[in-house]
């Protein structure tokens, strides 16, 4: 199995407790990081038996929503750093050929940048109705748009394949999303897909299923799509028997640790 179960390494700086991956019954481990960047396992599992993978971290991040970025232009492609440029072209589950003359015909006219990247999240936010009893791993952007329905990755895959059809590089993004701020009631937690998309100099989160600034968004990983991202990859015959996503300020009643602040 090959499996993205860590918190991204750009959150270094931030980590209280480190999340360390605890695989039941013990087997050994080894990590490396991919081409993105991302934080990888890998391990031989045991030919039959359950295998119960767990991991939790203590991360300090911003206790404020989200807010957008000041500089929120768009770079012409022949300016754009060459990192970017592999996040223009079509992917598995992001197909930019299809998909080019519907993004040009909704979104040429808008102005280019943070605007147009909005509209997008507007479109695709406003267009689909969330299903997880409809969850596919096998529809792709051209199917979340004409299907009209999904989940977060759906979601995450048509915005990617917009922008990227409109010259914007843009990544895909899987992680954390607390309920902070919000009010009740709270739906079951789950791992989420977003986006980035290179504006301004830098690459801005964009978050087209919520379409609302968050409080304390983790990342995970990111990639072309999806396929760069899945949190477990196994090479033969596996069965999901459950799961189970937290995503919560910290407690104060924990005593092994010293209060921390609501951000943390």
């Amino acid at each position: 199995m090959l499996l993205m179960l860590n918190t991204h390494s750009s959150y270094v700086n931030e980590i209280i407790v480190p999340d360390r991956l605890i695989v039941e019954p013990a087997l050994p481990l080894t990590k490396y990081y991919d081409s993105f960047g991302n934080l990888c396992s890998r391990l031989v599992t045991p030919p039959d038996g359950q295998l119960s993978l767990s991991t939790e971290a203590l991360i300090n991040v911003p206790d404020k929503p989200e807010k957008p970025h000041m500089d929120g232009s768009q770079s012409p492609v022949e300016t754009l750093p060459e990192e970017c440029l592999q996040f223009l072209l079509g992917s598995r589950y992001c197909e930019t050929d299809l998909l080019s003359d519907v993004a040009w015909s909704m979104f040429g006219a808008l102005t280019p940048g943070q605007p147009r990247v909005q509209a997008i999240c507007d479109y695709v936010h406003n267009h689909r109705r969330f299903d997880y009893q409809e969850a596919s791993s096998t529809r792709t952007a051209t199917g979340a748009y004409r299907e009209q329905l999904g989940v977060c990755r759906d979601y995450a895959h048509l915005a990617v394949a917009f922008c990227r059809a409109m010259n914007i590089p843009a990544r895909y993004c899987t992680g954390y999303i607390s309920d902070v701020g919000l009010p009740p009631p709270h739906a079951p937690q789950d791992f989420c897909a977003w986006f980035e998309a290179y504006l301004g100099g830098c690459w801005q989160t964009f978050d087209a299923r919520n379409n609302a600034p968050r409080t304390g968004r983790v990342l995970m990983a990111r990639g072309r799509d999806a396929t760069d991202v899945a949190l477990s990859n196994a090479f033969g015959p596996a069965k999901l028997t459950g799961f189970k996503v937290i995503c919560e300020p910290e407690s104060l009643a924990q005593s092994e640790l010293e209060p921390l602040s609501p951000g943390r």
